[in-house]
């Protein structure tokens, strides 16, 4: 491995423990740290990699830095990057399960993390206003966003979100988008190898059937479904980590209630407070899953690791598959166009993720205050969630 990669790859570890605040501080940090101090790629190459990351579903900080490494050193340097990227908080957060199911009954521990639950929902109010001050700028994202949350709050079903996700993109873009570009549609379909295409799809494929016709009763099952519930996610999560809370809401506490909701705030609580991608949630809820079945430490270990390969995934196969012909995806409006539509219905989800994460509150008062506050902390100062989360534990050691 040449010198530039090593010093590369250094950056990268470096960049791993200092990467608070998520895509919209990641990006900054890699334009000040890996092209202006380094200069590994240029700013106009960073941004469209950037822009590539948000038109696609997956972890947005985790493709550009992926896609960064792809063009310093090739497919080797990229993987080797995507583990130091995602391998340290995805440990912590598959211990913090392993300890949540060791000391969740222990009284001590609950008083602790009272606190810290509210401020997580606090955390996902700020993230759905930020999303709406930002994609809702027209009727059509308005009411699209409306749609999303009142389809989404009514159905409550897995499988309502792509098909939202599919009608957003299709109306924004029909409404935004001249007839033209088919010259450009050919030209990049000629640059597709169908082969790729069908090992994307055929991966979601093979489990979702696998998990559908294996025994419940085996010990496979879980993992093997676990597996493509998460891979199904990453196809579907547009927007970054923000949006995989809804999606994750629903399925895994609301429908299979494989963790509570308690579970569920404190994993995304501790995340918040972490350096590195909203991705590694899932380590959490994967390794809580397997513990609430009664699989032991082996098997929340386990469950990690499916969660985090499997979400991460999809996202991961696309940067590195459409990277190197971008600059003729990027040309095709009607793509980006579908972008504003998919973008409204994700601050749908958000919203609708608000609404179920508050029920729980019922009458305490002391939740909805610690709620707004973090709210309002977020808002109007400049101090970020991490501290806020330290803020919560501190609170729940005193009183």
């Amino acid at each position: 491995m040449k010198g530039k990669q090593l010093l590369f790859l250094r950056d990268v570890l470096l960049y791993t423990f200092t990467a608070f605040g998520g895509p919209q501080a990641h990006i900054a940090v890699l334009l000040r740290e890996f092209v202006e101090k380094r200069g590994y790629i240029t700013e106009e190459e960073l941004l469209e990699l950037n822009a590539l990351a948000q038109l696609l579903p997956g972890p947005s900080s985790t493709q550009t830095l992926v896609g960064i490494a792809w063009k310093v050193g090739g497919l080797r340097l990229a993987i080797i990057t995507f583990l130091i990227w995602i391998l340290p908080s995805a440990t912590i957060m598959c211990l913090a399960a392993i300890s949540y199911k060791q000391f969740a009954d222990k009284n001590q521990f609950t008083a602790i993390i009272r606190f810290i639950q509210p401020v997580a929902v606090g955390i996902v109010a700020y993230a759905t206003y930020t999303f709406a001050n930002r994609f809702l700028r027209s009727k059509v994202t308005t009411m699209l966003a409306t749609g999303s949350l009142i389809a989404t709050l009514i159905l409550q079903n897995p499988y309502a979100f792509p098909l939202l996700i599919l009608i957003g993109g299709i109306i924004s873009s029909a409404l935004e988008t001249q007839p033209q570009e088919n010259e450009l549609r050919v030209k990049l379909f000629a640059n597709t190898n169908p082969r790729k295409v069908f090992y994307f799809i055929g991966i979601l494929l093979f489990f979702a059937a696998l998990g559908a016709i294996i025994n419940r009763t085996s010990p496979f099952s879980l993992p093997i479904r676990l597996f493509e519930n998460f891979y199904r996610n990453g196809i579907l999560i547009f927007g970054g980590g923000q949006v995989l809370v809804p999606l994750m809401y629903t399925e895994f506490v609301e429908l299979k209630h494989y963790l509570s909701n308690s579970e569920f705030l404190t994993g995304y609580a501790l995340q918040q407070a972490l350096p590195g991608p909203t991705f590694s949630f899932t380590s959490f809820l994967g390794g809580i899953t397997m513990g609430n079945k009664g699989y032991g430490i082996l098997g929340q270990i386990a469950g990690s690791l499916v969660a985090i390969i499997g979400i991460n995934t999809p996202g991961i196969i696309l940067i590195l598959f459409i990277v190197p012909f971008w600059n003729d995806l990027k040309k095709i409006n009607r793509i980006k166009n579908s972008l504003s539509g998919i973008n409204a219905v994700s601050v749908g989800f958000m919203a609708t993720a608000f609404v179920l994460l508050v029920q729980p509150f019922g009458l305490n008062i002391m939740a909805y205050l610690i709620m707004a506050a973090t709210f309002l902390l977020l808002f109007f100062t400049k101090i970020k969630a991490p501290v806020i989360i330290i803020i919560g534990v501190i609170l729940g050691l005193i009183f």
